[in-house]
């Protein structure tokens, strides 16, 4: 067996303009001048890790690495470019060379140096979620499937299946384990859905486009099924460094480890106290596993916190304590102490825990504090609602990250419709969406079905089943125009409108669940929207005034400058998820009750209990100086058997001494 022969580089001459040992702290100075060989870092929420990540780098090119032979994975292409940037900053070298990107960049870029290999022709196109979902929505309509009778549910669409065909290739399951474990209502048709998964593969190679999923998927097979290519690149990456490894994903790891094999100089940094991503395939094992796969890993911990005061570190500290799976660390706060703990307030019911966060609010604002600087956080957008309610009336102006406001979302306004159409049969545009719901019925369609209702004599307009019954549809339709026939006449029996929440309740259950599983990948999410939905309109006896308040809080204007602030000033309402990596100064954590945070699906199982606390820890470290953890007793216009609200099991886990307890009354 040959030799290898390596070219050496002289260090840099410039590598005494960095003071590594003043610009970092003791823990992150020995991560960052390592040697070779498998690393894990795990670096503590607000502790420096992309600093940690770009001294790496630095400290790499300083002491001779050629720039071509450092690869850097991160999530977002603007991290790595980042990255470089800021280590071109510290050193006069050359670092464009650097392999740095996301995981699909640089499989791209290895496929487009070996695209024969992979059964493609030189210039594939890769196709973004919306193409993709055009080519399998014409895969499906050449199929030869009669989606309106292969089953009794609802066919998949195109997004759905999109959905399904990704989380099986990034989680290594197979097709049938994926419909099993979360589409198991799609079982009937599992044999449909395999062969449109092989069509759309055959179609993809025959138009030679590539989605996101195999610029991975491809990469993957290329170095497993090319010994001579796996190996020059086993070589020619001497080191490996990689960003938020705790998000990783089977196959992704998988990458990892390929092009590790030989040198395994591979430095994965993380934290595995924030691995929050599990239903999107991320893979908590592979933080978990590392030193497993590499025997001779080195660890270090990187525990000083920059971000918070001391008080809210060592709740966060506490708030971990309870998983069984992590690596020990404890966060150490850099900063100096607040004037007061975070604040556990209790409220009587949902509404007034809305009231307390917007009265708050505007206290802040008085004292000083921009509304820029405050974020309310919750576990779902649903949690939401009466927040975004009580900032509308108080005007305080506000920005939501983790979606559109609560009634503008499409599925709030397709159940509204539903009730419009009822009340008021004349609403041209509530019919026309309804119809545009169901299976086979377009814009074209639902204009000609409207001018057949619109022709029926008055005589025939005695109920919506007799109405609507008499319009001539098509076959593809049928079924699900009959059923949308008898829920209007269910929840207006003679024309007559049923109370606002019992109309909600039943559109759900006779057809809108059926449709949300079978158009939207997220459908638990629109779904616990609708029940929340279903519970603000408990408040309404007439569907007239309910449909009127949507209608209004749907139009309403938070971005002035009302009560507070200027039109750029503004708090952020954001999901627990979407607020990862973020920070502000004041953070208000609403809905810690059982069965909202930690959610009523996670307690199916300890490890879903257990990323539910690790999102309870990525909250709370949200925070700079001040921390509200707010929870109702009630929850008002729920349903009996939901209405006692039990404080969150996160809250009973954190000591007494670490907050500072508040009961409010009043109205």
């Amino acid at each position: 067996m040959g030799r290898e022969y390596h070219l050496q580089k002289t260090a840099s001459i410039a590598s005494s303009s960095i003071d590594y040992r003043a610009q970092l702290n003791d823990q992150q100075y020995e991560a960052v001048t390592s040697g070779p060989g498998p690393a894990l870092v795990l670096a503590g929420a607000g502790s420096g890790k992309t600093r940690t990540l770009t001294y790496r780098v630095a400290w790499l090119l300083d002491n001779g690495v050629e720039p071509e032979s450092i690869l850097l994975l991160t999530f977002t292409n603007k991290a790595a470019r980042e990255m470089v940037a800021r280590v071109t900053d510290l050193l006069p070298l050359e670092t464009r060379a650097i392999w740095g990107g996301t995981f699909h960049s640089i499989g791209n870029r290895l496929l487009r140096r070996h695209v024969r290999e992979i059964g493609f022709r030189p210039g594939f196109t890769i196709i973004d979620r919306e193409d993709q979902e055009d080519l399998l929505a014409a895969v499906v309509d050449s199929s030869g499937i009669n989606t309106s009778k292969v089953s009794q549910v609802r066919f998949p669409t195109a997004e759905v299946l999109g959905d399904l065909f990704s989380f099986a290739v990034n989680t290594d399951r197979s097709l049938a384990q994926v419909i099993v474990e979360k589409y198991k209502w799609f079982l009937p048709i599992s044999d449909q859905i395999e062969f449109l998964r092989k069509t759309y593969e055959e179609r993809k190679q025959a138009a030679n486009v590539v989605d996101f999923d195999d610029l991975l998927v491809k990469t993957v097979q290329l170095l497993q099924e090319n010994t001579g290519i796996a190996e020059f690149y086993q070589r020619h990456f001497q080191f490996i460094l990689v960003d938020e490894y705790q998000d990783t994903n089977k196959l992704q790891s998988e990458f990892i480890d390929l092009l590790a094999a030989r040198h395994q100089s591979v430095m994965a940094v993380g934290d595995d106290a924030q691995s929050i991503y599990s239903w999107r395939g991320a893979n908590y094992q592979n933080i978990l596993d590392f030193p497993k796969r590499y025997p001779n890993a080195r660890v270090y911990r990187i525990e000083t916190n920059y971000r918070s005061v001391p008080e809210i570190v060592a709740l966060a500290n506490a708030s971990i304590q309870g998983n069984s799976k992590q690596f020990a660390k404890t966060l150490h706060a850099y900063r100096g102490g607040a004037a007061t703990k975070p604040t556990l307030v209790a409220l009587y019911d949902n509404h007034r825990q809305a009231l307390y966060v917007a009265q708050r609010v505007l206290e802040l604002r008085y004292e000083g504090v921009d509304l820029n600087s405050i974020a309310v956080l919750y576990r779902a957008h649903f949690q939401s609602l009466e927040v975004q309610l009580a900032l509308t009336r108080a005007g305080i102006p506000f920005a939501i990250t983790s979606g559109l406001r609560f009634f503008e979302q499409a599925h709030v306004k397709d159940i509204a419709s539903f009730m419009k159409f009822a009340v008021n049969p004349a609403d041209e545009v509530a019919f026309k969406r309804i119809a545009g719901l169901l299976p086979g019925v377009a814009v074209k369609t639902a204009g000609k079905l409207w001018d057949q209702l619109c022709s029926a004599p008055e005589s025939e307009r005695r109920d919506f089943e007799t109405w609507l019954g008499q319009c001539r549809i098509g076959q593809k339709p049928a079924k699900a125009w009959q059923q949308l026939c008898h829920t209007l006449d269910e929840i207006a029996p003679g024309r007559q409108p049923v109370q606002p929440s019992k109309m909600i309740h039943i559109i759900l259950e006779a057809m809108y669940e059926d449709y949300l599983r079978a158009k939207y990948a997220n459908h638990e999410q629109r779904r616990d929207d609708l029940t929340t939905l279903e519970s603000f309109a408990e408040a309404f006896q007439n569907p007239v005034d309910f449909l009127s308040q949507l209608s209004l809080m749907a139009a309403s204007d938070t971005e002035g400058d009302r009560a507070t602030g200027t039109e750029s000033e503004k708090i952020t309402l954001s999901s627990i998820h979407q607020a990862k990596g973020l920070e502000w100064p004041v953070v208000f954590m609403i809905w810690l009750t059982e069965g909202m945070f930690p959610s009523m699906r996670s307690f199916e199982s300890v490890d879903a209990i257990e990323e539910e606390r690790r999102l309870f820890y990525v909250a709370s470290t949200r925070a700079r100086d001040q921390l509200y953890l707010t929870y109702p007793y009630y929850w008002a216009n729920a349903s009996p058997e939901f209405r006692l609200q039990r404080p969150s099991r996160f809250l009973k886990e954190i000591p007494n001494h670490l907050v500072e307890e508040r009961w409010v009354g009043g109205v």
